[in-house]
């Protein structure tokens, strides 16, 4: 049995309680993870290319508000 198969037998047996403690720090941990992988990315230059475009949408006002 699979690591991950044993995982979900695991959360379907959590209690609303546990499962709600569990969706909470899921939720938190994977928000960390992406923060740590933009960071990466941006002092890597990888989003460099995706910034240069954003700006020059707003200088040239290609963009809309809400």
């Amino acid at each position: 049995m699979s690591m991950l198969v044993k995982l979900e037998d695991e959360v379907k047996n959590l209690s609303g309680k546990e499962l709600a403690e569990f969706r909470d720090w899921f939720l938190d941990y994977e928000a960390k993870r992406w923060d740590k992988q933009i960071e990466k990315d941006s002092k890597s230059g990888k989003l460099d290319s995706l910034a240069e475009v954003a700006i020059g949408d707003f200088k040239d006002k290609k963009y809309k508000t809400i």
